[in-house]
């Protein structure tokens, strides 16, 4: 090092490094059956050759398949050609010039307060899984188009509804009407859970007024 006095020298590495760029990189280094097949999560696989499905939230099956990556989140599924995954990006930019909400939001959605997992979803409606660190608050807010119901599933939840404050303990609900300011805190040391039942004629997560925020997130 430079001043330190200290000799610098440069030993080559031959380590077979692969930064898993692609599905085909996967295949490669993954562990295999005796006809070339990976598997990862719940996966069957039958009668298949040379095939990668990765599964991470339900069960996948695969059936007289050859060279073939198949890609299964929450999101969305993917089934590609081994030698041509690369072109997913593709299929990403696609969702891009279309504005689908597959190229901004997954599923499930970190926040500095906990996570949400939007579970189901209509025309009026939208039920998520929401979760919030013990002692943790979403802001104080209000949505034009949406009315809401919550139901706690575990924990404790301090729920503010206009000038109303009350606690809502395991199986009990509360509901928010549409333009009431509200906000949900979690007083408690366990993670709060509950299911929200959004309904309303626009449910965009760009539908809030936000009034106070921990998290310096003021505004629409």
């Amino acid at each position: 090092c430079p001043g330190s006095g200290q000799a610098i020298r440069m030993v080559a590495l031959d380590a077979g490094w692969s930064d898993l760029g692609a599905w085909e990189a996967v295949w490669q280094v993954a562990a295999k059956d005796e006809h070339g097949n990976a598997a990862v999560g719940d996966a069957i696989v039958r009668d298949s050759r040379g095939t990668l499905v990765h599964a991470t939230s339900r069960l996948v099956g695969a059936v007289g398949l050859d060279d073939v990556v198949i890609v299964e989140t929450a999101d969305a599924v993917l089934v590609a050609d081994r030698s041509r995954s690369q072109e997913v990006k593709q299929i990403v930019a696609q969702l891009g010039s279309q504005k689908r909400d597959e190229h901004t939001l997954h599923r499930k959605v970190h926040r500095p307060w906990g996570w949400y997992d939007s579970i189901d979803s209509g025309p009026r409606h939208q039920v998520k899984r929401i979760l919030v660190k013990p002692g943790a608050s979403l802001s104080l807010q209000m949505h034009h188009h949406r009315a809401e119901h919550w139901i706690v599933v575990s924990g404790t939840a301090e729920v503010t509804v206009g000038d109303k404050v009350l606690l809502v303990t395991e199986n009990q609900s509360t509901y928010i009407p549409l333009g009431e300011t509200h906000r949900l805190r979690n007083p408690g040391k366990l993670p709060l859970e509950i299911i929200e039942v959004q309904s309303g004629s626009y449910l965009g997560e760009d539908d809030i007024v936000r009034f106070e925020d921990t998290y310096g997130r003021l505004g629409s």
